[in-house]
């Protein structure tokens, strides 16, 4: 205790020990609820651990050593818990709770008004955080000063005062202040989609009330109630463990960041209550094993609730999205500087000698802000939340739940999915369809009459008490009066199948009361089996579970029997007998195994999954423990890796989401026909995304499955296995690339299926050659060999995405690169998983879709904003430095570009719909394809950008020709006039030549808007109008927007007055059009060009 005592000092203090704790897990402790938002939640992976162990030393500390006085209280309230210290009997009496019944209804709800419900307390809102970073975020700052230097610029600086500097300060503060507001409303919005999300993820645990396990949801858990826990639960609650299996463990990282599971007791190991095993904590998962549990604590009383309360919000880490966006703001950003830094220079050393009346300092400060506005673009904060905010409500549409931004954008980049069988590619709806005693095959058609028949009535039997026995699962009491196939059954769903078919041939409750169960232990991937060892209760029991001659043997006070079921291949060479269609024991030879083996090769070739079942009788005098003790465990394990007596098979049917209602139901179960999987894996190769199968299941079930979902297109004779995989060479595949995947012609693709047996004996060169496979079926898989998969194809640059709903997924989930579990999973894969699919499969198209269109709206809406928001408007400060020119666009339209005209186009972009091409593109590579890439640059500045700044000056300066002034007249004269000319003739000349710079600008970015919707298509393939499936209505609003703020700015008397805007005559409307033409005409030649030549020099830029 003194070396623990030690440790744990060290773990809470020792900076090294907390930096070792740290580690990547989701940011749900208490519930599912709290993951859907980082704003206002506590990571458990950064914070609860430090907090868990400093409170553990604390408790442990303050019973020798009185506590400081800031900790006094929360030492006490710790100090005092004794519910892990008292007895089962003690607990249930201060509870008021039965082992039998649990709570009553009215107990509940008098609890609940007492207790409250099993929420945590909000947490702290932060607002003063909140709506600093409203104002301040993205470019609220750069705009704050720019406005307060131009108001220092109009006074005190001004000589007069320059009403036009009045105009773009409060210009500037007012596109601040709307800046904040909108973000505030993106935030309010994000928060109310998430908050819908939330509700539509179910988090349900099983309790005992009233004497009927019953389903309810995690805030309605009140002190006392009756905690059913089975692998794969999130302990909704603190509860005291009163039953136990023998090899129950919880997962108590969250709380401790120690990755060692704990075992489960259920007599108190630690007087320190955070310490010992008897507890179950909240936000804990079981493992492993079974259990019951009383509920001690709720809400804010549980140690997660008191911990968390002491926790202030860790800072967390940028997505790569968020890092592409800050990279390219901080390259323009630099730019902007740099050019700022350049104006200065230019005018400080040669300016300001030689031409000292061309730009004073007022005008300088001015220029300054005018470059660092023409930089940034304004728009794109206000785009990207945006793309955010919708993107969010059409995942919630289509039931996806993302955990976070990163989610998203990971699916867009995605080049593999493995997927779990169960529940995902099927409907996890499994019923037995055929069994078979001995060599002899029953259908469920015939087993009544079989069991009609003496000769078999037995042997049926026999299968029935194993069936029923050896199994977790429980029907509801509450739909006791259904009919068989719609009663409800608490267990999975291949232990519900088993206890139909044994409740088919006959009522399990009477084989539940004949034979007593002593211990259980549950099945788990590693194993493949599950185990119960049974006392007989009744005489009658006998005659059921055993053939004559053995019941007749079996001392029923002192012998036990041990049943057990699995994986064929794991039990079939333990078993040294088999029961023989008239139920008598033979011993099992090579001849009956072979068929047996043949038997369950047939099923499994037709997809089905084959159970074995199997006994063997305990008696006494080869038992060392009894069943209470620690070492049972250990002594049942090796009596069942021999001399068996295999019972039976079973074959049971998972149907594939894709298959028809099956005309061999013969229990009534009616499957809906839903035929989305082989479609969904057409679309998702054609996306070149491969789509691969990694299941437990046996290797001819999990073809089978494979082949009808679509996975496997080739016939049996075509998928190759390991022998295909050579130790030194790389046959076939010599030409790949490592890490990429081009989708196959159609009837070339590569299969393969292997085994887990078999993937740990490859090699890194076989490892390379399976990864570069098109159709890969993995079978008899643990969850360390799924990880290991998950990882070798990421370690060959693929973006892997994983799907599972069980326990054993969870793993593999974590590791990949977005993991992706379903709404009906386990409460631990939903944890460990980035992505939920609430409803169907079929919706990973859709998330993928708009995982692609998000970063395909970002790239539209920069290059969308570069051209006019951006290099149009920095030359003309530019030529006004260096060349002596009039700046030709002044500073106050500018603003009007960048944050009106301009800022609404590009938010609508957001509203793109997917091209028609979005998922017939190979997937993103993250380490080539950049948000802001030089292609991006090359189309926004050097095409769109020099074709909008050209036509723009040529414009204005035309117009100056056509009023008498010469371009001469202003090159490097810096301000110096003919004598011909008066200065506020040309003044006025100047800002009707600002104007027309400005419309011009204005009319060719709404071209330019209809160009860049697409990168390959053409507008008539992917109109803007008159097709849903295409078409963004925004745009025209948008358009419309930006004319009017443009009449508004040009026209308007008053701000005529104030900034120096005129009105434009009529045709230098018209002409920008033709220049915008120009440029839609020219982009669509562009379009054919790369469409006609994928590989041409056009399709690389």
């Amino acid at each position: 205790m003194a070396d623990d005592h030690e440790k744990r000092v060290r773990y809470a203090d020792n900076e090294e020990g907390i930096q070792r704790i740290t580690r990547q897990i989701s940011a749900s402790s208490l519930s599912i609820h709290s993951t859907h938002t980082r704003r206002g939640s506590i990571d458990p992976g950064l914070a609860l651990p430090i907090q868990y162990r400093t409170a553990s030393f604390q408790l442990e500390d303050s019973k020798t050593n009185p506590p400081l006085k800031s900790n006094k209280a929360k030492d006490a309230e710790l100090a005092d818990l004794e519910w892990h210290t008292i007895t089962v009997d003690e607990l249930l009496h201060r509870l008021a709770t039965s082992q039998k019944q649990g709570l009553s209804t009215e107990q509940v709800q008098r609890r609940i008004a007492e207790y409250g419900r099993n929420l945590p307390s909000a947490p702290p809102s932060r607002m003063g955080r909140k709506i600093f970073g409203y104002f301040f975020g993205g470019f609220g700052s750069v705009l704050l000063v720019g406005s307060i230097l131009v108001f220092v610029c109009w006074k005190p600086l001004g000589n007069p005062p320059a009403p036009a500097n009045l105009a773009l300060a409060i210009v500037l503060l007012l596109v601040f202040f709307i800046q904040a507001a909108f973000n505030a409303w993106q935030d309010w919005s994000s928060s109310r989609v998430m908050a819908s999300i939330t509700t539509m993820l179910p988090d349900h645990c099983l309790l005992v009330r009233d004497g009927n396990q019953v389903q309810v949801l995690a805030p309605e858990v009140v002190p006392g109630d009756l905690l059913c826990i089975k692998a794969g639960n999130k302990l909704p609650a603190d509860v005291r463990l009163i039953e136990i299996s023998s090899d129950a463990k919880f997962d108590r990282a969250i709380l401790t960041g120690e990755s060692k599971p704990v075992s489960g007791t259920v007599d108190s190991t630690d007087d320190n209550y955070l310490e010992t095993h008897c507890i179950g904590m909240q936000g804990t998962h079981c493992i492993s094993g079974t259990g019951i549990g009383v509920v001690v604590a709720t809400g804010d009383k549980t140690v997660f609730g008191r911990i968390a309360k002491l926790t202030s919000q860790p800072s967390t880490g940028s997505t790569t999205l968020e890092k592409e966006i800050l990279n390219f703001v901080i390259i323009i950003v630099s730019l902007m500087l740099f050019m700022i830094v350049l104006v200065i220079i230019l005018w400080a050393s040669y300016l300001r000698i030689k031409y000292p009346t061309w730009i004073n300092v007022p005008l300088l400060i001015v220029d300054c802000v005018s470059v660092a506005v023409a930089f940034i673009p304004e728009g794109l904060p206000i785009a990207l939340t945006a793309s955010l905010t919708i993107t969010a409500n059409i995942m919630r549409k289509n039931k996806i739940l993302c955990k976070s931004l990163k989610t998203v954008e990971t699916l867009g980049a995605v080049s593999v999915i493995c997927s779990d069988k169960t529940g995902t590619l099927t409907k996890n709806q499994m019923f037995a369809s055929d069994c078979a005693v001995g060599v002899k095959r029953m259908t469920l058609d015939s087993i009544h009459e079989d069991l009609a028949k003496p000769s078999l009535s037995n042997s049926i039997d026999q299968l029935r008490a194993v069936a029923g026995i050896c199994n977790a699962g429980q029907f509801d009491a509450a739909s006791a009066h259904l009919p068989l196939s719609d009663r409800k059954i608490n267990g999975d769903a291949t232990d519900q199948a088993i206890l139909r078919l044994s409740e088919y041939i006959g009522p399990v409750s009477e084989l539940r009361q004949m034979w007593t169960k002593k211990f259980e232990l549950a099945f788990n991937s590693k194993n493949k089996f599950m185990i119960t060892v049974l006392s007989l209760a009744e005489q009658q029991g006998l005659n059921v579970a055993l053939p004559a001659q053995e019941a007749q043997a079996f001392n029923p006070e002192n012998d036990l029997l041990l049943n057990i079921k699995g994986a064929p291949e794991v039990l079939i060479s333990r078993c040294s007998f088999f029961t023989d269609e008239d139920g008598a024991t033979r011993t099992l030879d090579e001849n009956t195994r072979a068929v047996i083996e043949g038997i369950k090769d047939d099923w499994s070739s037709q997809g089905k999954r084959v159970l074995l079942l199997a006994r063997k009788i305990l008696p006494q005098n080869v038992l060392q423990s009894f069943a209470s003790s620690s070492d049972f465990e250990t002594e049942v394990l090796k009596h069942a890796r021999s001399d068996l007596t295999l019972v039976g098979l079973v074959g049971i049917v998972d149907p594939p989401v894709s298959s028809p209602q099956s005309a061999d139901v013969k229990l009534g179960f009616d499957f809906l026909k839903r035929s989305e999987i082989p479609e969904v894996v057409r679309i998702l190769r054609r996306a070149g995304i491969r789509l691969f199968m990694v299941t437990g299941d046996f290797k001819l079930t999990a073809q089978a499955i494979a082949r009808e979902c679509g996975i496997i297109t080739n016939p049996s004779s075509l998928v190759h296995d390991i022998t295909a995989l050579s130790r030194q060479t790389y046959p076939e595949f010599s030409e790949k690339e490592t890490g990429s995947y081009s989708p196959s012609s159609e009837g070339q693709y590569t299969s393969i299926t292997l085994s887990g047996p078999e993937l740990i004996t490859l090699n890194d060169a076989q490892w390379s050659q399976l990864c570069r496979y098109d159709e890969i079926v993995f079978a008899r898989t643990t969850p360390e060999q799924k990880l290991r998969i998950v990882r070798e194809l990421q370690s060959r640059d693929n973006i892997v995405g994983m799907t599972g709903d069980g326990v054993n997924d969870a793993p593999s989930l974590k590791a990949a690169d977005i993991g992706i579990a379903l709404g009906s999973g386990s409460d631990i894969a939903i944890e460990a998983s980035d992505m939920v699919l609430l409803d169907s499969f079929s919706a990973i198209v859709e998330a993928v879709q708009y995982g692609r269109v998000v970063y395909d709206n970002l790239k539209k809406t920069i290059t969308y904003l570069l051209p006019a928001g951006s290099f149009s408007e920095f030359w003309p400060i530019m030529t006004n430095v260096v060349f002596g020119l009039p700046q030709v666009l002044s500073s106050f339209l500018m603003i009007i570009i960048c944050c009106f005209t301009d800022c609404a186009a590009a938010t609508v972009l957001a509203y793109e719909k997917p091209e028609a091409d979005v998922l017939l593109r190979a997937p993103r590579n993250p380490k080539k394809d950049r948000l802001v890439d030089w292609r991006l640059i090359i189309q926004a500045y050097g095409i769109l950008g020099v074709l909008e700044t050209v036509a723009s000056f040529a414009m204005a300066y035309w117009y100056a020709e056509r009023r008498g002034i010469p371009f001469s007249a202003f090159w490097f004269k810096y301000g110096e006039l003919p004598d011909n000319l008066t200065q506020e003739y040309v003044s006025q000349v100047i800002n009707e030549m600002s104007s027309i710079y400005f419309i011009n600008l204005v009319v060719m970015q709404w071209f330019n808007l209809m160009a860049i919707r697409t990168r390959r298509l053409s507008i008539f393939q992917h109109p803007p109008a008159f097709n849903k499936a295409t078409q963004n209505l925004y745009l025209f609003p948008a358009i419309i927007f930006a004319f009017v703020i443009a009449i508004f700015f040009l026209y308007t008397k008053p701000i005529q007055a104030a900034v120096g805007t005129t009105s434009v005559p009529v045709e230098y409307y018209f002409l920008p059009m033709t220049f915008g033409l120009a440029i839609l005409f020219m982009d669509e030649a562009r379009k054919w060009a790369v469409r006609t030549y994928p590989r041409g020099i056009l399709a690389k830029i």
